[in-house]
């Protein structure tokens, strides 16, 4: 029940996230990031500063004690001193044995069940939930193992270095001052070397703090950049195969881990002054306080007590300032994670819903293109337009095909309808409803999407197929597969241990199966979600002709009463389409059905032509 007390005094660690008015994550500033989580378990932090005061106060009476027993067997009346010291003695006693075990466990009790691992799992949650949430851009362009790393290392840095903060820097504050109190109480001059000491240590940290915290920086970064390229060679391991390139790869990673060492090999040198230097001032703190002690005591300026006393607290300072020193030490080492994580992290999100945004209200499903401009932010700088003044109006159950060569801008209209990226002019509209206005998870929920690199989670087929629809029954599951034409081989499957049919897992981007398998997979799971708009992006770019063909007049039931547009550059697959638009270079060129544009004998009949064999003619040598 005690231990089930202090690891409740984080109620929920996975609850949302506090957002302050105004401020998307945590604050880019060091202070400000550590605060954003501090602050939220700030009464922990209290109570291990309320602890940690109270146990150094009770170490500074061991000294005491120690003088108070010198003092006494220096009596020449034994039974006298004894009987004049003893309540004192038993009190002190009786702190030590008694009240500083207590007092620890209760500094133990905060520190490892109530901080330890809620505290920490508060701070993952809350960094994974901001991340997860930036924009695609975000995760393009850096490496997933590298942003993984982060957001679990800079969870248990923070804690540690906060941790670590209170129990070794307020320790030897606390204990410092108390000892230069007493020491200054009984003779001031005692407490030269001590005060001197304290002078030089906030030098010496004035000194060495900056030099390390870059330097741990510098080291998490080199870090978190092997963590990344060997992630990517992992995760790549089928490319890395096909073209024998393992020399390479080891080249690639071997790069890393040895800016790496030269990264913690520079922070190990500093480190190596930092403890020889502190060890010299040390040295000289002891050395120097029994001097003094050992004159004032032979011209009897002072007794032996206040000696007794006087060395056993210098002692004990020069040993705490050695274990501050790791701690210290490891505090820097930490706040350069953080700080390397906080490039991760403390990142605002570029794509955000506007205050008080509604949910997508879709009534009919119509789609317009208006005036749309984009050139993935180089255009303000003079670059090229992707999308160039583009107008498009796709009806209310209309089936919309886009043809074009690679580049024309067709992944990029869908991107935008998806509001993956913000259009740079113009607006998109559904419905009459600016997307810009509504919320993104109601404007993705209308939107049921398959496209030609089908990514698949690290889960059973079932979840897999369920994330289109979390609530659906496993009958439902098991109907949109077999309408996917995906039943069949789902249930022969059997995984490394031995799960089977859909439970079985399938693999990290769901390596285990073949991509027209995992094609099948994402179009039982876009069928389940019944969204009423449907985009196709080579939806059946993996399949062979038979599956194909299968899939096709289910595709036909699927569109049925739905808005779609399809992307394919096979155009046997939307030429039944109610309208084929054709872009290219970010404009339309021509629009029209699958007859008037073979009719009309332009970009697209070229097209036509070129795929349905005009061109082999044209192309085979002439015979010998």
């Amino acid at each position: 029940m005690l231990f089930r007390f202090f690891e409740r005094l984080v109620a929920d660690p996975t609850a949302p996230p506090p957002s302050p008015a105004g401020q998307a994550g945590p604050p880019p500033g060091l202070l400000g990031f550590y605060w954003h989580f501090v602050r939220q378990s700030r009464g922990l932090y209290v109570a291990m500063l309320l602890s940690g005061l109270a146990v150094a106060l009770i170490d500074t009476l061991v000294p005491v004690f120690i003088g108070r027993l010198v003092g006494m067997m220096a009596g020449s009346d034994r039974a006298q001193e004894l009987a004049t010291h003893w309540p004192q003695l038993a009190l002190i006693g009786g702190a030590v044995l008694v009240l500083r075990p207590l007092l620890q466990l209760v500094d133990s009790l905060v520190r490892n069940n109530a901080v330890n691992g809620p505290v920490t799992t508060l701070i993952r949650w809350q960094s994974h939930w901001h991340v997860i949430r930036q924009g695609w851009p975000f995760f393009q362009n850096d490496f997933a193992g590298r942003i993984a790393n982060r957001v679990m290392n800079t969870a248990m840095s923070l804690r540690e270095s906060v941790v670590s903060s209170i129990r070794a820097i307020w320790y030897i504050v606390v204990y410092g001052l108390s000892a230069l109190a007493l020491l200054a109480s009984a003779e001031p001059r005692l407490a030269l070397p001590m005060l001197v000491w304290v002078v030089a240590y906030l030098g010496f940290l004035g000194y060495f703090v900056p030099r390390m915290r870059d330097l741990s920086r510098l080291s998490a970064q080199a870090r978190s950049q092997v963590m990344g390229r060997v992630v990517d060679s992992y995760s790549n391991f089928p490319t890395v195969k096909l073209f024998a390139r393992a020399d390479d790869e080891d080249a690639f990673v071997r790069e890393a881990m040895l800016e790496h060492r030269d990264r913690v090999a520079g922070h190990m040198r500093m480190t190596t002054r930092f403890m020889f230097t502190l060890s010299c001032m040390n040295s000289a703190l002891v050395v120097g306080t029994a001097a003094i002690g050992v004159a004032l005591w032979s011209s009897g300026e002072v007794g032996p007590v206040v000696v007794a006393t006087a060395l056993p607290l210098a002692w004990q300072i020069g040993n705490m300032a050695g274990w501050v020193s790791w701690e210290v030490s490891g505090i820097f080492e930490n706040v350069g994670v953080v700080q390397e994580g906080m490039e991760t992290i403390a990142v605002p999100h570029t794509l955000v819903d506007r205050p008080g945004a509604p949910a997508l209200a879709v009534t009919r499903a119509a789609i317009a293109f208006e005036g749309v401009r984009f050139g993935y932010g180089q255009l303000a700088a003079g670059g090229r337009a992707v999308l160039d003044d583009l107008d498009l109006q796709v009806a209310p159950g209309e089936r919309l095909g886009l043809v074009g060569r690679s580049g024309a801008g067709k992944s990029t209209l869908v991107n935008l309808l998806l509001r993956f990226h913000d259009v740079e002019g113009g607006r998109i509209l559904i419905d009459g409803q600016d997307i810009r206005d509504v919320t993104q998870e109601s404007l993705r929920a209308a939107i049921g999407v398959v496209t030609q690199d089908t990514s698949m989670l690290h889960r059973s087929l079932a979840a897999n197929i369920r994330y289109g629809r979390p609530g659906a029954s496993d009958e439902q599951v098991q109907a949109a597969a077999r309408q996917a034409q995906a039943h069949d081989f789902i249930s022969t499957l059997r995984d490394w241990t031995g799960r089977t049919g859909y439970e079985a897992h399938a693999g990290e981007r769901g390596v285990k199966l073949s991509g027209g398998q995992r094609q099948r997979v994402a179009l039982a799971r876009v069928i389940l979600k019944d969204a009423p708009i449907l985009l196709l992006d080579e939806a059946t770019s993996a399949l062979d002709s038979e599956v194909e063909a299968a899939i096709q007049e289910q595709l036909d039931g699927l569109m049925a009463g739905k808005t779609v547009i399809a992307i394919a550059h096979r155009l046997s697959t939307i030429a039944r389409m109610d309208r084929l638009v054709v872009m290219d270079e970010g404009r339309i060129i021509e629009q029209g059905t699958h007859a008037q544009l073979l009719a009309a004998n332009g970009h697209y009949a070229m097209l036509w032509h070129r795929q349905s064999g005009g061109f082999l003619a044209a192309d085979l040598p002439a015979a010998a």
